[in-house]
């Protein structure tokens, strides 16, 4: 479109997504790749919480996360899901919508590899979104994850990737007298070329 031009301006939205986030490293304290990832249940109740997105492919957004967790659940159950990316520093936020899959055991390897030894040690020990019973009973776990699998554990079964494949990628900036700028990106199929429009504030 001819007037989205400057940090709007570009052909693949994957790019653009990845200058907008070094755009806010430069600015943001803590955690530029922060996002809030929504899902639902088997009822249709939405559920939210922040991940990070650790990856921004030329097809996908990867984040990481244990199995047993609630989102993983529900990832598993309805393949689709949506996150922003939000960053007050430089008054922008990134929505996007699409569908999801487990990535690859090769690729959860890879990511679970860099981690520190304390967060791989934390898989182990973590049951995510289970009942704990309290503090006491995850130290000891830990304690009990270290002294089997040593300072350089292999990742679990329970953890891995997901990849989030856009459908919606919609780019927002702050206005004056709050008329933002929005400019969403839309497609029905990964194999279809984007259509982008301008949206009204």
């Amino acid at each position: 479109m001819t007037d989205r031009t400057g940090i709007f301006a570009g052909d693949d939205p994957f790019n653009l997504i990845r200058c907008w986030m070094k755009d806010a490293a430069r600015e943001e304290i803590n955690d530029p790749d922060a996002a809030a990832l929504a899902t639902v249940n088997a009822e249709g109740l939405p559920n939210v919480r922040m991940v990070l997105v650790r990856y921004i492919e030329d097809d996908c957004l990867r984040f990481f996360t244990s199995y047993t967790s609630t989102k993983a659940k529900e990832l598993d159950a309805a393949k689709k899901a949506a996150l922003v990316l939000h960053w007050k520093s430089i008054r922008r936020q990134i929505r996007v919508r699409g569908i999801v899959e487990r990535e690859s055991d090769k690729i959860g390897d890879e990511y679970f590899a860099s981690r520190s030894s304390e967060s791989r040690l934390g898989a182990w020990a973590s049951d995510q979104s289970s009942i704990l019973a309290n503090r006491t009973e995850l130290e000891a776990r830990l304690a009990d994850a270290k002294s089997k699998h040593g300072n350089n554990p292999k990742r679990p079964e329970h953890w891995g990737g997901y990849r989030l494949e856009p459908m919606e990628i919609e780019f927002w900036r702050d206005g004056a007298h709050r008329l933002h700028d929005r400019f969403v990106w839309r497609r029905n199929n990964t194999t279809e070329n984007w259509t982008v429009n301008r949206l009204y504030p």
